[in-house]
């Protein structure tokens, strides 16, 4: 399988974020950030709340959405 290195290439994925990692609900190439909304490959995803059920392209964006 071809993978295109275009950001917006292939289908979202639907993810259940638990606290030791992911269940795939729907399968797909990457999410949206919660915060910025780009685009994050499943391989290169790493940062997400389980409260918030959401993902995040960055420690600092993770950081930034869960202040207080």
């Amino acid at each position: 399988m071809l993978m295109s290195s275009q950001p917006n290439s292939g289908s979202e994925a639907k993810l259940h974020y638990d606290p030791n990692g992911f269940r795939v609900l729907r399968a797909g190439q990457h999410v949206f950030c919660g915060v910025s909304g780009q685009p994050i490959p499943l391989e290169e995803l790493r940062y997400w709340s389980v409260d918030h059920q959401e993902a995040y392209a960055s420690a600092e964006l993770a950081t930034e959405r869960l202040k207080p």
